[in-house]
C-alpha cells in the first residue's frame, strides 16, 4: 500500500514537471501570437509581455501587410513546393532502399547501410561550401531541382527507420506474393508499402518540419533575389526605409508555424508508432 502512494506521488510530480515543461515550450509560440495582433510601438517598448489592449490591438492588419509586403504567396508555394518533392523523394527512394538492405543480405547491402546512418552524424557546416560548389556546377540551385540535395541529408534517417521496421516484416508474405506471379515492383508497392504506413507517415512529418523550418540550405544553394522560402523571407523582411517591422514579421512567423502544427496534432499519433517500430523492432 505504501509503494502504491509513493509511486503516485512520483507520478504527480512528474505530470507537474511535463505540464510546466509544455508550457515552457508553447509560451514563446503564445507571445508570437499575442504580438502579432498588436500595433509596432507596443511590441517595441515593454509591452511586449502584455495582453492585447483596445489601444494596442490591431486585428488581421499585421497579417494582411505581412502577406502583401513581403510576398508571403510566392515564398509559400516555393516552401511547399520543396518541401512536398523532398519528402516523397525522400519516402520513395529511402523505402526502396531499406527493403534491398533487408532482403539481399551482403557485403553491398551492409555497407549502404552504415554509409546511411554514418551520415546522420556528419555536421552540415563539414560539407556546406563543397555543397554549394557542387549545386551550381549541377544546376541544383533552384526549387525545382534542390530536392535531389535534401534526399541526400534526408536518406540517412529516413533508410535507419525503414530498416529497423522492415527486419520485423515477415518474408514469406513477399514469398507468398513472388508465388502469385508478382514481380518485385509489384511486391514493393502492392505488399510491402501497406505494412510500412505507420513508418511512412512518420517519417514523412519528420522530414516535412525539418524541410519546412530549414533556413541555412535553401539560403547556400539558391538565388537568394530570385527565389525564397519562407524562412529566408522572413529573415529578410523588411519595411518602409529598411526598417524591420516587428508585427508584420510576427504574423508570418505564425502563418509558417500553423501549417506544420496542424500537421503534426492531425498525424502525431503516428509518429509515436513509427519511431517505435523503427528503433525497437528488428
Amino acid at each position: 500500500m505504501q509503494n502504491s502512494k509513493n509511486t503516485r506521488r512520483v507520478n504527480n510530480v512528474i505530470s507537474v514537471v511535463l505540464a510546466l515543461l509544455c508550457l515552457a515550450y508553447i509560451y514563446p509560440i503564445v507571445l508570437i501570437l499575442l504580438n502579432s495582433l498588436k500595433q509596432e510601438r507596443a511590441i517595441t517598448t515593454t509591452r511586449v509581455f502584455e495582453l492585447p489592449t483596445a489601444e494596442s490591438f490591431v486585428g488581421l492588419h499585421n497579417y494582411i501587410y505581412g502577406i502583401t509586403s513581403m510576398d508571403f504567396l510566392k515564398s509559400f508555394w516555393y516552401s511547399l513546393f520543396i518541401s512536398v518533392s523532398s519528402v516523397v523523394l525522400i519516402l520513395l527512394c529511402c523505402s526502396m532502399c531499406a527493403w534491398y538492405i533487408t532482403r539481399v543480405h551482403g557485403k553491398l547491402s551492409t555497407g549502404m547501410y552504415y554509409l546511411c546512418v554514418f551520415s546522420m552524424v556528419v555536421p552540415f557546416q563539414m560539407v556546406m561550401f563543397t555543397l554549394a560548389k557542387t549545386a551550381d556546377t549541377l544546376k541544383l540551385n533552384n526549387p525545382y531541382n534542390i530536392c535531389i540535395i535534401y534526399l541526400g541529408f534526408g536518406a540517412g534517417l529516413a533508410v535507419f527507420m525503414f530498416t529497423g521496421f522492415m527486419k520485423s516484416m515477415p518474408v514469406e508474405i513477399e514469398e507468398a506474393a513472388m508465388i502469385d506471379g508478382c514481380n518485385p515492383l509489384q511486391i514493393f508497392f502492392r505488399v510491402v508499402c501497406p505494412i510500412l504506413k505507420p513508418t511512412m507517415i512518420s517519417t514523412a512529418i519528420l522530414e516535412t518540419m525539418w524541410v519546412w523550418n530549414d533556413y541555412l540550405l535553401p539560403t547556400l544553394v539558391l538565388d537568394i533575389k530570385s527565389y525564397r522560402t519562407i524562412p529566408m523571407a522572413i529573415q529578410y523582411f523588411r519595411g518602409s526605409y529598411g526598417k524591420v517591422e516587428m508585427g508584420p514579421m510576427m504574423a508570418c512567423i505564425m502563418l509558417t508555424v500553423l501549417p506544420v502544427v496542424i500537421l503534426y496534432l492531425i498525424c502525431q499519433k503516428y509518429i509515436i508508432e513509427g519511431v517505435v517500430a523503427g528503433a525497437v523492432k528488428g
